[in-house]
Order: structure tokens, then sequence, then C-alpha cells
């Protein structure tokens, strides 16, 4: 379970804002990479009830996960999210798109960051101090928080997505390559939401005579 033990170090070195940063969306097939940022208070003693809803946005379900969105957006200081679509996935490579993600939505914060915990995506050219946790998002709050802002945000858009283009299950998959999937993707080819980049997209749309 996620803590404050890694904001409270960066607090009692005189820092105050602390920006929790994580992803969602780097393994689909189809749909954009999605990265949030989210700013705790400083003056949280973790025993705070509502921070037992936070976890690696991965162990909750859907319905655990909207609620908690909830209480990140009632308690926050500040959230922010960004993504890159499947063409800027195709045209930088996803690790790109992940870290460019990711430092959009940083600079949409509303407080500035003093410092930056990563869910292990170390940033060379980030331009705020940061770290890189292992499993980030099971041991911090702020990162928890990040991963559950980014993992909603996404799941949403890609349910939003299968009224546009039908016939891929989008709405369930929420773009992964699920067996039912990659099927309907040899039957029916690439959408504009794939990642014509990733090869089983590729394949399919050569299969099919696309580019």
């Amino acid at each position: 379970m996620p803590d404050l033990s890694n904001e409270w170090r960066l607090y009692r070195r005189g820092l105050r804002a602390v920006a929790g940063v994580d992803e969602a969306g780097r393994g689909p097939l189809a749909g954009p990479v999605v990265a949030a940022a989210v700013v705790l208070p400083p003056n949280l003693s973790g025993s705070e009830p509502w921070l037992t809803a936070l976890d690696d946005s991965k162990r909750l379900s859907a319905r655990q996960r909207e609620g908690a969105l909830r209480l990140i957006e009632q308690h926050a200081l500040a959230v922010s999210v960004a993504q890159e679509s499947p063409a800027e996935i195709d045209r930088l490579g996803i690790g790109r798109a992940v870290i460019r993600a990711m430092l959009r939505a940083v600079a949409g914060l509303t407080v500035p960051p003093q410092h930056l915990l990563l869910d292990y995506v170390p940033i060379k050219e980030c331009p705020y101090p940061f770290e890189a946790l292992v499993k980030g998002d099971g041991r911090s709050y702020s990162i928890a928080a990040a991963s559950i802002v980014a993992k909603v945000t996404r799941d949403k858009g890609m349910e939003q997505a299968e009224a546009r283009y039908p016939g891929y299950a989008f709405a369930r998959n929420k773009g992964y390559p699920t067996a039912q999937h990659r099927r309907q993707l040899q039957k029916l080819g690439p959408c504009p939401l794939h990642r014509r980049s990733f090869a089983p997209v590729r394949q399919a749309a050569l299969l099919l005579g696309g580019d």
C-alpha cells in the first residue's frame, strides 16, 4: 500500500509542492497515452480516511477508481492531465511520447512543483528535480493519485470512442491487445485511433492492403 514517506522526506527538506506523476496507456494498440500530475497538500498526517481510497490504479476496480478520482479532485492542491495522440506516438515512439505527456501534465499544474515523484520513468531532460521510484504507484500516495487520474481519464475516452469506431470493443478492452481486439483488427483493419507503428496494427494494415 502507498504512504507518504517519500513526500515527508521532501517536506523535511523544506519543499512544499511535490507532484506525483504517472501515465496510463503505454501498452495498448489504440488510443492516446495519458499522463497526470497531482500535488497533494503538504500538511497531511497520512491518517486521513480519504487517503485509503488511493492505490496503484491497476489494483482498483473501475468503480473504486472513479470514487478515488472524486476524492482527489476534492482534496488535491492541483491536478493536471495531458495526452499524446496515436499519431504523435507513431511519430515520436511510445517512450518519448510518454515523457512528453508527463512533462506537459506537470507544466499544466496550477501549483508550480518543486520536486517530482515519478513512477520509474527517468526523464533526462526534466526541468524539475525528480525521483523515479520503482513501482511508485504502489508506494507513494502522490503517484497513486496521478495513476488513478490518468487511468480514469483514458478509460473514459476509450469508452466514448466506441461510438465513433464501432467493432473493436474499445469500451471493453480500452485499446489493449485482447484476443477479441486482435481478431477485429485483422477483420476490419486499423481505425484512426490505432497506433500504426505497433507491429500488430502494421501487420493488419498490410494484410488488408492499407498503408
